[in-house]
């Protein structure tokens, strides 16, 4: 049998099949945490600071994105009052999904 062969015999064998996957899913679902309710106070406050930003603005987000809080600093590309979206930095984030927003003098 050749050296390289005879290496192959060696290599890393995954008994569990899948296991290395399911413990990392697990792991992330375990991480997750539920959207936050917001007050009425709150949601009050946001609309006013959305009513005043403009394109250009440098602003700090804090939004739910997908079982996580998500802190995005960038410049403010377009609002859409319309379909309820703000973007910045290429990323549509929902009305509905925005926690806290800083502006960034």
């Amino acid at each position: 049998m050749n050296r390289e062969d005879r290496a192959k015999q060696f290599l890393a064998f995954d008994a569990l099949k899948g296991l290395r996957e399911e413990l990392k899913r697990r792991e992330e679902n375990r991480l997750k945490e539920k959207k936050k309710e917001l007050s009425d106070e709150r949601i009050a406050e946001l609309s006013q600071r959305l009513a005043v930003l403009k394109r250009g603005d440098r602003i700090t987000v804090t939004f739910y994105y997908n079982g996580h809080y998500i802190d995005l600093s960038g410049q403010l590309q377009k609002i859409n009052v319309a379909y309820k979206y703000l973007e910045i930095c290429d990323n549509k984030i929902s009305f509905s999904d925005v926690y806290q927003i800083i502006k960034i003098d």
